[in-house]
């Protein structure tokens, strides 16, 4: 039985659940991007079953922002998936402010120790900046979904030195974020 993972790629093309902009650059085009490229990295090894949460880039979930996370929280709970990861790129008012975290529920469990290998090999992959796994009990997505879940902080697309590693590597993110998986397993990484 393949594991099964929901790949959410944070915030709606416009509108209703838009994310962050900065530079000209919209948060929702590059967690499209990096969670197509991961969808395809899991679709090509027959270990893993996935989802998305966005198949299309003008996929809008919901009618609200409170209805757009519903829905994708639903999508991941009514599968089942075994794993949920949420893909989003972050923002300051400071433009100093770089680097990657990943966002869990309770720092003491399996997510915790799932964003922890995560984070790692993106760091490792891309160069940001190492932020850290923090505690966001907030975060409905976190809150809500019957799975281990991690809500990925790729980035600060308000930092222009993060915003050219979030333009150019895209797949290294997604790369990452599946070796992380595998790490987490303790899968060994297959040749495709």
């Amino acid at each position: 039985m393949p594991i099964r993972v929901f790949v959410d790629q944070g915030h709606n093309p416009s509108g209703i659940n838009a994310g962050a902009e900065a530079f000209g650059y919209r948060e929702q085009d590059i967690t499209y991007m990096v969670g197509i490229y991961l969808a395809n990295i899991l679709s090509n090894d027959p270990r893993f079953d996935v989802r998305v949460s966005r198949p299309t880039p003008e996929t809008v979930l919901g009618t609200s922002n409170a209805t757009s996370l519903r829905e994708r929280v639903y999508m991941a709970n009514s599968w089942p998936a075994d794993y949920f990861i949420s893909i989003h790129v972050n923002a300051n008012p400071n433009p100093a402010v770089n680097g990657s975290e990943v966002y869990v529920y309770d720092l003491d469990s399996a997510s915790a120790d799932l964003a922890e290998e995560i984070l790692t090999e993106i760091v490792r992959r891309t160069g940001t900046k190492y932020n850290g796994v923090r505690e966001n009990p907030v975060l409905y997505v976190l809150r809500r979904t019957q799975m281990p879940s991690v809500l990925v902080e790729l980035g600060y697309i308000t930092n222009y030195d993060d915003l050219q590693i979030l333009l150019d590597d895209q797949y290294q993110f997604a790369y990452g974020i599946y070796v992380g998986l595998l790490n987490y397993l303790e899968l060994p990484q297959i040749l495709f």
